[in-house]
């Protein structure tokens, strides 16, 4: 057994790990040392040893750290094994058979929403959100209800220029500044709302999963048929009601 001596250089080499992993770009060591208010000569040590091990990268032309291989191999078992859809089936299932509407469980990759799960009611609607469909992460109400929690530089560099807003219906954000004016006001309600944004005549709402730091790594939503002429502003309260008790019930299941 290691000497109770050891744990808190473990926590402090994690805290870097989640550091540079919440940042879009590397960052340097002072900066490193400075947020988790460590000592200099202590966060050098730290980055030597998680260097050495392979989970982060020194970058000497720029002198700056950044996430290694071998923590992008962990993140892919993890993936590989994914237990987050093994704890959130037998919530959307449960969602489905309350509301009688279609549920997903969707993640962020890059800047796209992919469906991991989806859970149908017995008479199912006719979508496009199979499982491993990929969506233009501003769209989907899902995908939002991630964005909405994320740095702004981070939003940022997932969608740095216009070219970056593809639409699929004539609805949707189609620059920054509006998509930063929707993701702010969808994280002040605590849920996203999609209307006619994927496909036309049918609307989502979605709320994100959070993990331990807080951070969103998910989201829950439900999909129904909902059409106007033009876009109605409506919120549909009560779905998102259950779509955040669905949401937060994963959240405690991770640990967040």
């Amino acid at each position: 057994m290691g000497r109770s001596s050891d744990v808190p250089a473990l926590r402090r080499g994690l805290a870097v790990l989640r550091l540079l992993a919440a940042k879009a770009e590397p960052m340097t060591a002072a900066a490193v040392a400075r947020e988790l208010q460590l000592p200099r000569s202590t966060t050098y040590h730290l980055l030597s040893e998680l260097a050495a091990a392979g989970f982060v990268t020194h970058l000497p032309e720029q002198r700056r750290y950044g996430l290694g291989v071998t923590a992008f191999e962990v993140g892919s078992a993890y993936l590989r094994h994914n237990p987050l859809e093994e704890l959130a089936r037998p919530l959307l299932r449960a969602l489905t058979d309350r509301i009688g509407l279609t549920a997903h469980l969707g993640v962020l990759h890059g800047a796209e929403t992919l469906y991991l799960l989806r859970e149908q009611p017995r008479w199912p609607l006719g979508l496009v959100t199979e499982v491993g469909v990929r969506l233009p992460a501003h769209l989907p109400a899902s995908g939002r209800a991630i964005l909405a929690h994320l740095p702004a530089a981070q939003v940022r560099a997932l969608f740095p220029r216009s070219g970056s807003f593809v639409l699929r219906t004539e609805r949707g954000p189609r620059d920054l500044p509006r998509l930063r004016r929707l993701l702010a006001a969808e994280r002040r309600r605590g849920w996203a709302v999609e209307d006619g944004y994927v496909t036309e005549g049918f609307a989502s709402v979605a709320a994100p999963v959070v993990n331990p730091d807080g951070r969103p790594i998910a989201a829950i939503s439900v999909t129904f048929r909902h059409e106007c002429d033009a876009e109605c502003g409506r919120q549909w309260p009560d779905l998102a009601a259950e779509v955040r008790a669905s949401a937060a019930e994963l959240t405690a299941r991770v640990g967040g």
